[in-house]
């Protein structure tokens, strides 16, 4: 379930043992009532903690994008410098014992950057905008993630995705993930999107052709345990959310900053 802004976390990104963790928001000093009696973090002070954060701006063409030089784009390159270190030498050590290496990459907000979606609808969802959004395949890339997808394929690691993007919704994903430049492995046998009307076997604990009541979770660790039963060692899962990445399938995850929403 994605929630609003006023339901997300807030914290500033910082990187710890090679994944992204988020830390409580310290209050302003205007905010020492609100501390003291329990009031929640204002709403219209978290919208400018993450404008700074973003380094949010509108283009000529009134498109919100973050700055490269924002708080936000040196949490990414930190993560991107450890994800790379390390896909290097585990995909060797993989290699040296013949497995077959693999990473995982959630779509939204880790691919591909939403945030003018989020600023032009205050923060909030809606499943006609959002799918209207998305179906343009006009979103700009994450800093370095097309990049990254491309490291990976270099060191001879298979590149998957496991996105909560519906199938209805394919063709656009495809479309902007080739405009980013991660024009890699976006066939359906590596690209896995929600498909409520037929889901997969391998999901039949949580998904009929009548009934879906899976989890994030659930459905991501599905996911990737197929994909392992595929016969691949899921060396790195990145995502945005920690329900991207919980339920296990993965010799390491990597959780990118995305302060705008929460998908429990």
């Amino acid at each position: 379930m994605r929630k609003s802004l006023r339901a997300a976390a807030v914290g500033a990104a910082c990187v710890l043992g090679g994944t992204a963790l988020y830390g409580a928001g310290a209050a302003g000093a205007g905010q020492s009532t609100a501390n003291s009696t329990h009031e929640p973090y204002n709403i219209g002070l978290l919208v400018k903690d993450i404008d700074t954060y973003y380094g949010t701006t509108a283009d000529a063409s009134g498109v919100y994008q973050a700055s490269p030089d924002s708080p936000y784009a040196k949490d990414l390159a930190r993560i991107d410098a450890d994800a790379r270190n390390y896909i290097d030498k585990a995909a060797r050590k993989d290699h040296r014992h013949g497995k077959k290496p693999a990473v995982v990459f959630d779509i939204d907000d880790t691919l591909l950057l939403s945030l003018d979606y989020e600023k032009r609808y205050n923060y909030t969802y809606n499943a006609t905008t959002w799918n209207d959004y998305v179906n343009r395949a006009d979103r700009p890339a994450v800093f370095g993630s097309a990049e990254l997808v491309r490291y990976a394929q270099s060191k001879g690691v298979e590149v998957f995705y496991n996105s909560g993007l519906s199938e209805a919704q394919r063709a656009g994903a495809v479309e902007n993930l080739k405009k980013i430049g991660a024009d890699v492995n976006l066939d359906a046998g590596h690209m896995f999107l929600k498909d409520k009307a037929n889901p997969p076997a391998y999901l039949s604990g949580c998904a009929t052709a009548t009934t879906w009541t899976c989890t994030t979770v659930q459905y991501k660790g599905g996911t990737r345990g197929h994909i392992e039963d595929l016969g691949y060692d899921i060396i790195a899962n990145f995502g945005d959310q920690y329900s991207d990445l919980d339920g296990g399938h993965a010799d390491r995850t990597y959780k990118l900053p995305n302060p705008t929403y929460f998908v429990s």
